[in-house]
């Protein structure tokens, strides 16, 4: 039996009861990488030394008490992995081997995780589809369709079982989008729960995971933000009695990203009640959401309220306004992430991005002041009495998987803004949202709903996911990879 398309939370206790060695999880995750990828193209580089790794893994004295022991993550390639290169994408990028680990790496290793490989993103990580030189992701439900963008192979590479749980960032719905696309769970935590990436984009990006069961992606949440009581939060209101003490390590800064024993489990939380507002037409006028796609967040909000929180209607539009802001700023931050690169390496996507990026900051309409009154208040009012705001993640189906980087910006601005304008606002004030694989659209596409709090509101929403997941299970991987 291969351990291949098992979830996180099972593996980790396998290998640490001695039921299944770290080794050999890992050479089946690597097998399945060998059978599928060819498909799909969600891996750059796969690790062979994964398997050194995992033997480390197996020797460790702490076994016993690693939440992630033996379990395979793939790694968005914009992120530092000791003795690899990152690429993020582009020839440009080609640098030299990090020399450590980025801390959110270093704290998935810490816990016993194994990282199979570096996953593929479009050039510098600039827009929601899937391609670049080092080759087109294909979505695993629709080969045909990209995988979304852009942590696009981190995202497939999870929908078709080949690692349980995976990393990426997100600036304008890099997570939320090719998760929605795939059919698999993603949060984009708030600020500063999170190491962000080195690229972190005016602080509009933030590391988060990747995952196809609501505790497996709070278990991996909880590593990466070093805070374990997020690897229960998706408990919130499923309880009636005190459950078993779980696997649960403390984070100690001072020991260079170790795992310690774990402490006194605090009390089991209550069931909870939210405000949960249905806006399956969050749009402001000329842009467009799949019927099915709406239909979807009604299903969500009222499946909700039949768990017993309170369901409304969220009858406002997003303020015209802040879609030009939004844009702005991913042009904007294009232009900072090519500036010293050899534009002549770069694709013309990329190429035209910058530019119109570079303007637009020497005009000083980088996006900044529609930023700022979304953040400061606007967002809020538009909230208005919710807990948490449902939307669709995305507004139509994925689009076509072809090489989208050899044309230039009004072409790509046009896909974009009309797939996946929805993600964006909550990068630009920085509140936590997460897209739960709620529906199957007629074209056996999944749809992803999206959930939106305050800050702070992480664990509400993982417990409402979670709470989504039991009411209407979803297809943990794409048909054909189970």
């Amino acid at each position: 039996m291969s351990w291949a398309g098992r979830s996180a939370v099972e593996i980790a206790e396998a290998v640490r009861r001695g039921e299944v060695s770290a080794v050999a999880v890992v050479q089946d995750h690597l097998d399945a990488v060998a059978e599928r990828d060819g498909r799909i193209g969600a891996f750059r580089r796969v690790r062979e030394q994964a398997l050194d790794e995992a033997r480390a893994v197996q020797k460790r004295a702490d076994l016993e008490d690693l939440p992630l022991a033996g379990v395979p993550v793939a790694v968005k390639d914009n992120l530092e992995v000791a003795g690899e290169a990152p690429r993020n994408g582009s020839r440009a990028g080609a640098g030299e081997p990090a020399r450590e680990d980025h801390p959110v790496v270093a704290r998935l290793r810490a816990a016993g995780a194994v990282v199979l490989g570096l996953t593929n993103v479009p050039e510098l990580c600039l827009v929601g589809v899937g391609d670049s030189v080092y080759g087109t992701v294909r979505n695993p439900w629709q080969p045909e369709r990209t995988a979304g963008g852009s942590s696009s192979g981190s995202a497939a590479a999870v929908a078709a079982g080949m690692a349980p749980i995976a990393v990426g960032n997100d600036g304008m719905g890099s997570l939320r989008i090719p998760a929605a696309a795939c059919g698999v769970l993603a949060i984009k935590p708030g600020p500063r729960l999170v190491p962000p990436p080195a690229h972190a984009w005016r602080g509009l990006s933030e590391n988060g995971p990747i995952a196809t069961t609501v505790a497996d992606l709070a278990l991996a949440l909880s590593v990466i933000a070093a805070d374990p009581d997020l690897a229960e939060s998706w408990q919130y209101g499923r309880r009636t009695e005190p459950a078993p003490r779980p696997l649960r390590s403390v984070w100690d800064e001072s020991d260079d990203y170790a795992f310690r024993a774990p402490r006194e489990r605090p009390a089991s939380p209550e069931p909870f009640d939210l405000r949960v507002a249905a806006a399956p037409q969050p749009l402001p006028p000329g842009l467009h959401v799949d019927a099915e796609f709406q239909a979807a967040v009604r299903a969500a909000v009222d499946t909700l309220r039949m768990a017993g929180h309170t369901a409304v209607e969220h009858g406002r539009r997003l303020p015209v306004w802040l879609g030009p802001a939004t844009v702005a700023a991913w042009l904007a931050c294009a232009a900072d992430d090519a500036a010293g690169l050899d534009r002549r390496l770069l694709e013309p996507r990329t190429r035209s991005m910058a530019r119109a990026g570079w303007l637009l900051n020497r005009l000083k309409l980088d996006g900044s002041r529609g930023r700022a009154r979304w953040r400061d208040g606007a967002a809020e009012t538009w909230f208005g009495d919710a807990d948490v705001v449902a939307t669709p993640t995305v507004a139509l189906l994925p689009p076509p998987a072809r090489r989208w980087g050899s044309r230039g910006l009004l072409r790509n601005l046009a896909l974009n803004v009309r797939f996946a304008p929805a993600t964006g606002p909550w990068n630009m004030c920085g509140w936590p949202a997460i897209t739960v694989p709620f529906a199957t659209h007629s074209t056996g596409l999944p749809i992803g709903v999206q959930l939106v709090a305050p800050p702070g509101g992480e664990p509400q929403l993982l417990g409402l996911a979670a709470q989504l997941e039991s009411a209407r299970p979803w297809p943990r991987h794409a048909p054909g990879y189970g």
